[in-house]
């Protein structure tokens, strides 16, 4: 078992579903988004998925390509990124980060030395959207020989043969997304809707041994109550950044609260 997934069995024992919150790094300031990192990390969040900000984040809704566009006006880079992570993983070893980003930056950074600097940062998961499985050897060998998991991607539309594949390769977790189409408001009511994401997480179980995350479109108590005993993560990340927007970090937390008690 990798080190991402024993911290996420571990933390299972005491929930019954962990959370996961986005941030934007340097949204809408580099040390407002660091601030905001620490403050989840003070009141108990699970995982920060950060975003290193690329001005063509295809898989990600308005409020999130609007925080990566406000955020690429200053001068940002990788290398920095990682250490000002590094120093909040050593501070609050009760939460993990994940970095998220598309392939391009990390690709102009260097996929070995992403790998490298992310383990001696202690940010045990990459997730890379853009980069497919079947183009991701390179990176994939940089990832194991370093201790870090390579987060694959999964949605309603992977075909059976495909969703299968990315299943089995999983081992720190497995990004299920909730539905197609981009980050954002969603509406997940209804019986039809709710069987249909029911059958999806259970094709999905009878794949993967790794522990599973599922996000885009969550923003109310109930779906994240729909998810208990289905998957090991509620990815929270335009909801939450919507709030920020409205009421600041306080408002954030009290979204937070209202859906993970």
């Amino acid at each position: 078992m990798s080190q991402l997934a024993d911290f996420i069995h571990q933390k299972r024992q005491q929930k019954p579903i962990l959370s996961m919150t986005h941030v934007v790094y340097g949204y809408p300031s580099v040390e407002e988004s660091l601030s905001w990192m620490e403050r989840l990390m003070q009141e108990g969040v699970d995982f920060i998925e950060v975003q290193f900000p690329f001005s063509d984040p295809v898989a990600d809704g308005p409020s999130i390509v609007a925080a990566c566009h406000k955020a690429l006006e200053q001068k940002l880079d990788v290398e920095t990124c990682l250490s000002q992570l590094g120093k909040l993983a050593k501070n609050f070893p009760d939460s993990r980060i994940v970095l998220m980003s598309y392939l391009n930056p990390m690709y102009r950074f260097g996929l070995d030395k992403l790998a490298k600097r992310a383990a001696e940062e202690n940010i045990l998961g990459l997730i890379l959207p853009d980069l497919p499985i079947e183009q991701a050897a390179t990176y994939q060998a940089a990832c194991k020989a370093n201790g870090i998991d390579p987060v694959w991607l999964v949605t309603p539309a992977t075909p059976k043969d495909r969703l299968a594949m990315l299943a089995g390769q999983a081992s720190g977790f497995l990004y299920c997304v909730a539905r197609s189409g981009v980050t954002g408001h969603s509406v997940h009511e209804g019986k039809s809707k709710v069987n249909v994401l029911d059958d999806y997480l259970a094709e999905i179980k009878t794949h993967a041994s790794a522990p599973m995350g599922v996000g885009f479109g969550l923003r109310h108590r109930e779906q994240i109550e729909q998810l208990t005993g289905k998957a090991d993560i509620a990815i929270l990340g335009s909801a939450l950044l919507d709030a920020y927007n409205n009421g600041g970090q306080d408002q954030g937390i009290k979204l937070i609260k209202d859906l993970f008690h």
